[in-house]
């Protein structure tokens, strides 16, 4: 394989580790529209969802251009198996209750708006383009997640006790943003890719007082579950992907 190839593929591989997350996490967000805890806060989850679902698109879009097969957004999307899905394993868990959302939202935006500011720096010009979008709607998420989670958890007791609940439960998933898969490793050398180590900082400097201010108890981020970028998933991506695909499965290839 030359070189030119490999970069290709690894770059394919890279915008979906972007897209599949943001994919995954804007299906988990959009369960909630209906049921959000007040009208502005439904609106609030349901545009949010959105926003990841338009990162969704750009970089799906842009995986398929890449890899030159003929695969639309709509086919990566809708027409893989779990185990070809490279989404961060904290996007695929379970909805959970309003804290568990925050708590998730504030973790992968915490992440996500660092990773897309190094990005608007990449060589490769589609994925600085993407990022400068990006990054301003990550900016967003964090402080309303943010905002949520100081209510939450500095609020009532039972509030406290699962806004608590929900972080324990969530920062298991949190070390798998700083591994460092191969495919990131050889584009981070190549100037394409941002560097999910020097990642670690930003994420922790804007996550940590937040949390005390929370008077939440702040975990350890050391150690946890990983496996996502490499397409090891549990059963819950399964369960999702039924429900996500079921309609384009039943009829392929229809249009509006």
């Amino acid at each position: 394989m030359d070189v030119v190839a490999a970069i290709e593929d690894d770059l394919f591989a890279y915008a979906l580790m972007l897209g599949d997350s943001a994919l995954v996490l804007g299906h988990r967000l959009s369960e909630w529209s209906g049921f959000g805890p007040t009208l502005e806060e439904d609106i609030a989850l349901s545009n949010m969802a959105l926003d990841l679902l338009g990162q969704a698109r750009l970089c799906l879009d842009y995986a398929g251009k890449v890899e030159g097969r003929g695969r639309d957004e709509d086919a990566l999307a809708f027409m893989r198996d779990d185990t070809d899905y490279r989404n961060l394993l904290i996007c695929e868990q379970p909805r959970g209750d309003f804290a568990v959302t925050m708590v998730r939202q504030l973790f992968y935006a915490g992440f996500m708006q660092p990773c897309f500011t190094s990005l608007m720096a990449s060589r490769d010009s589609t994925l600085a383009a993407i990022a400068a979008k990006a990054e301003k709607e990550m900016a967003y998420h964090l402080r309303h997640a943010g905002e949520w989670v100081i209510r939450l958890g500095d609020g009532t007791a039972e509030s406290h006790v699962r806004t608590q609940r929900a972080l324990d439960e969530m920062a298991i998933y949190v070390a798998e943003f700083f591994t460092v898969s191969a495919v990131e490793r050889r584009l981070v050398d190549a100037g394409i890719a941002a560097d999910p180590l020097s990642l670690r900082r930003p994420f922790e400097d804007s996550i940590t007082p937040i949390l005390k201010e929370a008077m939440l108890v702040v975990p350890s981020f050391a150690q946890g579950q990983h496996g996502g970028k490499e397409g090891r998933h549990g059963e819950h991506l399964s369960r999702l992907l039924g429900e996500m695909q079921v309609l384009h499965r039943a009829h392929p290839g229809a249009t509006w």
